[in-house]
């Protein structure tokens, strides 16, 4: 039989990398993604199929997925991992931070799976999408990326339901804390936001809290990369994986607390329980 191939986006470093050494480990042929040069050698010289993707970018796509078609001819396993978060009071962000939001977490999911479907048809493959539990339990100062989020998991059930009829499944996987860049590229880009003249800058040290809120006691990479493949793997695969610290108290938290409970916890967890 031929090598089973995955395609993951992100593989510069963090959930992406681990991903991509835990499928190789596994005995997939692995094309991993990224947008950098630097990067793309790197990934190269640890034997990775190296693809340069921006998953904004039609045309790089569409030269992608030909090249795909052309030297490895089937696709089994569509990980779509990259992603961002913005963090910042929604108003200062405005809809130009909401619309770059989700031009990479949400439209490049569906672009790219469409641009997939034949590969992934003609296997009966399987399309994995990173979600988070920050699109269940809502938070203030990350309103653009939790909402993506949501976005990706009614994307998700959506997709699952209508790939079933060619064979195609879809797993969507919601992570807690990992440890990875997101944090840190999360908290520059709260940086940059953060303004003397906003009217959120009293409340500057809960925005920069809920920038790096992500790493507190983060999961291993590689232990989610691990968890993710054996999900993948099993008899009964399921259709919604939580892993990593917290990926289950805090769904479990907005499920159960009453509304006004959890928007009082919330709050004060990050200041805003004082008027200005």
């Amino acid at each position: 039989m031929s090598t089973p191939v995955a395609l993951i986006t992100g593989c510069s470093g963090g959930i992406g990398r681990a991903l991509a050494e835990t499928f190789r480990a596994a005995g997939y042929e692995v094309w991993a993604c990224a947008r950098k040069a630097e990067d793309l050698a790197e990934l190269q010289m640890a034997g990775f199929t190296a693809a340069a993707l921006d998953v904004n970018d039609a045309q790089a796509t569409e030269n992608l997925v030909a090249r795909l078609q052309r030297e490895a001819g089937r696709l089994d396993v569509l990980v779509n991992n990259a992603g961002y978060g913005a963090m910042g009071p929604l108003l200062d962000g405005g809809v130009d931070t909401l619309r770059a939001q989700f031009e990479t977490n949400v439209f490049a999911v569906i672009g790219l799976t469409r641009a997939c479907f034949p590969l992934l048809r003609q296997s009966r493959g399987l399309v994995v999408n990173i979600g988070s539990v920050s699109g269940v339990l809502i938070t203030p100062f990350a309103g653009a990326y939790c909402a993506s989020k949501a976005a990706v998991h009614a994307l998700s059930d959506a997709l699952r339901l209508e790939l079933s009829p060619f064979g195609i499944d879809v797993l969507e996987v919601q992570p807690g804390a990992i440890a990875s860049s997101f944090g840190a590229t999360a908290s520059r880009g709260a940086e940059a936001l953060i303004a003397s003249h906003s009217p959120w800058w009293p409340l500057r040290d809960g925005i920069r809290a809920r920038a790096g809120a992500s790493q507190d006691q983060p999961t291993p990479a590689s232990d989610f990369a691990r968890g993710v493949v054996k999900a993948i793997k099993a008899p009964r695969r399921p259709r919604l994986l939580r892993l990593g610290n917290g990926s289950r108290a805090l769904p479990l938290m907005a499920t159960l607390l009453p509304k006004g409970l959890l928007e009082f916890v919330l709050r004060r967890r990050f200041g805003l329980n004082r008027q200005l």
